[in-house]
């Protein structure tokens, strides 16, 4: 007893000093915006304040200006693509995308800017500040821009009337106690993104309904609610549509706080459902789901789904934090699965069963934990992300419909008469047969192929925590993520952090299990 005390006094100790030595940077956006829908542009305006809550001067930031990844095939973008020919079809006969029109002023000072000294990073530059910014103090950084949208076939884009505007405007990059992440924009490999606050105005024809990180406002937000509740109760009529006002355009306003990034989707004859999600605490959650008007679609059910995951994943993890959540389906020509961002996620893929959707929604609507609550960097831990929230995504699966995503049609029906427990033990015996020779902790850009980015960052790291399960319980295990969610939430946990907080929760040294990160083949 006396041990298993001083033990878990070690672990408070170590903890609460990670935490008191801990700091972030906070951003402050505010943005204009307007779509030319026929000329596929975006022309604004951003401001951005910037506090530096780093105990050291800074003399630069480094900015992504991410649409120049799309701008021609010597970016790191297009050299990656073109290194993996599983992808490498994807920019056949695709057109290019960039930002222009940047120029740059420091509290209303023009201020310089300077390339990345590597070539393929255009997507990536550096602002000089007139003065060095002091520990707690802040600058007002402003540029005009305009983008040239891409056609769609990396996040972000335009495809069959559709716009997907994702990594679309001038963003600092983030400094951390390793120092600055300035990093391009790649395909296979997501991001690491300082929290802000935002206020986003987005200007664009009247017809076009709007998926926006962020919570609506005024009349805009009134007519989905609307439109949304009568298409949720009645799933079997002909569904109301949006009907825009007497104006040519229309300026939506959306406001978000403690988020890593800004997206938003806009297309027209789309079936807008809208419900609430009530959370234990009580606290009340908006819902919205946005899908293509088309007969027999599977999306008419797509609002529980959501409602579902939220449930799932503030039960198991944490609370959701955000005061909306939602989910569009993307345009028909591309499968690639779902992409998230804070309050929102595109879905592209089919349709064709129920468990599928479901699965991908709610693996896309668990991001808003693993990504966007919990910041961490993707680009070098993707098992961060990916894998922990895989894992429940599994669990998801497995207690709703005795499926798993990797598998899909392969399952014998014998097994699905399984408890949820027994068939959890045999989806993950046999994945531990799917060859996985990286070690969990390779960063994303160092993945030679897509196959072996998604079974390690998804599979293997999720085989590594149902390892700890099996081992210690389901119940440890979510008390575990739940301590560890209470304590990061809304920063930038490293994978030492999420070991120590383990490790608090646990009452157990975890040496042995996080070493299995650098482990290469089977764990």
């Amino acid at each position: 007893m006396k041990k298993i005390f001083l033990v878990s006094l070690v672990l408070f100790c170590k903890t609460t000093f990670a935490q008191e030595n801990y700091w972030q940077q906070k951003l402050y956006y505010t943005i204009d915006v307007a779509l030319d829908e026929k000329e596929k542009m975006l022309t604004g305006k951003e401001t951005v304040i910037y506090k530096n809550n780093a105990p050291v001067a800074l003399d630069f930031i480094w900015f992504h200006i991410w649409p120049n990844a799309y701008k021609n095939n010597t970016t790191a973008l297009f050299q990656q693509i073109n290194n993996d020919e599983s992808r490498k079809k994807k920019l056949k006969g695709k057109t290019s995308g960039s930002i222009e029109g940047l120029a740059f002023s420091v509290n209303g000072a023009a201020a310089q800017t300077e390339a990345h000294a590597n070539p393929a990073y255009i997507d990536i530059i550096k602002l000089k500040l007139p003065k060095a910014l002091l520990p707690g103090d802040s600058v007002s950084i402003s540029t005009p821009f305009s983008v040239k949208l891409p056609e769609y076939f990396s996040r972000s884009g335009y495809a069959d009337g559709q716009f997907m505007l994702c990594q679309w405007y001038p963003k600092p990059a983030v400094f951390d106690k390793d120092g600055w992440h300035e990093m391009p924009y790649l395909d296979m490999g997501e991001f690491y993104s300082e929290y802000a606050d935002y206020k986003v105005n987005i200007q664009l024809p009247s017809d076009f309904v709007v998926a926006a990180t962020g919570q609506l406002s005024g009349a805009e937000l009134n007519k989905y609610k609307t439109i949304g509740t009568a298409n949720a109760k009645d799933r079997h009529g002909k569904p109301a549509m949006y009907s825009p006002g007497d104006t040519i355009t229309k300026t939506l306003s959306f406001a978000a706080n403690n988020v890593p990034d800004f997206a938003w989707f806009a297309d027209r004859d789309l079936v807008i459902q809208y419900d609430t999600v009530q959370l234990a605490s009580g606290k009340i959650v908006d819902a919205f789901s946005y899908y293509h008007n088309k007969k027999n679609s599977l999306w008419k059910n797509s609002i529980d789904y959501i409602k579902a995951a939220v449930h799932f994943y503030s039960n198991a993890v944490g609370e959701y934090d955000y005061p909306v959540v939602q989910a569009i389906e993307g345009p028909k020509n591309n499968s690639s699965g779902g992409m998230e961002y804070p309050m929102v996620t595109l879905i592209t893929s089919p349709d064709a069963k129920v468990e599928t959707l479901d699965a991908v929604i709610t693996h896309e609507v668990g991001h808003n934990w693993f990504m966007s609550m919990l910041g961490s960097n993707e680009r070098m831990h993707t098992w961060q992300d990916e894998g922990m929230n895989s894992y429940y995504q599994f669990r998801y699966e497995a207690e709703k419909y005795r499926v798993n995503s990797i598998f899909g049609d392969a399952i014998p029906e014998e097994l699905k008469k399984l408890t949820a427990k027994d068939f959890q033990t045999t989806v993950y015996n046999a994945l531990q047969n799917v060859p996985m020779e990286p070690a969990i902790e390779t960063p994303a850009a160092s993945f030679t192929s897509s196959n072996d980015y998604g079974v390690v960052s998804y599979v293997k790291a999720a085989i590594w925590m149902y390892l700890l399960e099996d081992a210690i319980g389901q119940k440890k295990v979510d008390a575990a993520f739940q301590y560890y969610f209470s304590q990061w939430k809304h920063k930038h946990p490293q994978p030492g952090d999420m070991k120590l907080a383990f490790e608090k929760s646990i009452g157990s040294n975890l040496d042995d299990f996080f070493n299995m990160l650098d482990k290469k083949g089977k764990l």
